[in-house]
This record gives structure tokens, C-alpha cells and sequence, in this order.
């Protein structure tokens, strides 16, 4: 499991992993293993949502990436 969305994010507001990191309180490294899909603490992940935005709990869904995904039950 790849984080791309967070990269997106990341990008998308033209922030570096050093800017998220220091927002976070972390080594750059620690964000570019989570962009990579390391799972991070609970800690991190709320303050990660707080900064981007987004519930802390999408850092532990499986598939967030994944938009093509059908939903269960349907055929094809």
C-alpha cells in the first residue's frame, strides 16, 4: 500500500517532505517512508490530518488509492 494521495496532497499545495515534516514534528524521512507506505503511529497520522485536512483514519484504510474499486456485491 502506496500513500499517493498524500502525495498529491503534498503537491498539490507545493509543499516539500521537509515542510510536512517540520509541520509534523518529524524527520523528512520518517514522511517519505509513510508517501511510501509505511503505516505511521497514530500520533503522527492525527497530526497529519490536521495539517492536510483529511480524517487521521485514511492512513490505516486499505485501498485508498485504489478509485476503481467496485463496491462488494456487484458483478463484471
Amino acid at each position: 500500500m502506496d500513500n499517493k494521495w498524500l502525495v498529491g496532497l503534498r503537491i498539490g499545495k507545493n509543499w516539500t517532505q521537509e515542510k510536512v515534516a517540520g509541520m509534523v514534528e518529524v524527520d523528512r524521512s520518517y514522511i517519505a517512508k509513510i508517501e511510501a507506505g509505511q503505516i505511521p503511529s497514530v500520533k503522527v497520522a492525527k497530526k497529519l490530518g490536521e495539517v492536510f485536512k483529511v480524517p487521521w483514519q485514511k492512513f490505516f484504510e486499505e485501498n485508498c488509492d485504489d478509485v476503481s474499486q467496485k463496491p462488494t456485491g456487484t458483478t463484471g
